[in-house]
């Protein structure tokens, strides 16, 4: 049964404009250092994790949107074959268990300057 549904997208030069103007603060604030250092494709850092911060928008939207989530309590990273996948802990995983969710599907893209995510919960 499905217990939520979130998408989000993201425009990646605004995205990449704060990551900027804010420093590697912001980076570091939103993404863990295994989301950071995850190996990609040559030129796709920043459309992967603009892709990876829609993610986590997208499942918080998933989850009803309840204050007091931290960002690294949701990570998105890959499996040996690529496919992404979460990793929920602490804050994250109280809301997920909250709302009776035991399993997640994500599903990422990107077109241009826009990142997309996509994520169904499952109970």
């Amino acid at each position: 049964m499905i217990v939520g549904i979130g998408v989000d997208v993201v425009d990646v030069r605004r995205f990449y404009g704060a990551m900027a103007r804010s420093g590697p603060g912001l980076g570091e604030r939103l993404f863990t250092e295994a989301e950071r250092t995850q190996p990609d494709g040559e030129g796709e850092k920043k459309v992967t994790l603009a892709a990876r911060f829609a993610a986590k928008e997208a499942v918080a939207k998933t989850l009803g949107a309840p204050g007091g989530l931290r960002w690294h309590d949701c990570q998105v990273l890959d499996d040996e074959t690529g496919k992404p996948h979460l990793s929920l802990t602490g804050t994250v995983a109280a809301a997920a268990e909250a709302i009776g969710a035991k399993s997640w599907h994500l599903s990422l893209s990107h077109d241009g300057d826009i990142a997309v995510a996509m994520v169904v919960a499952e109970g």
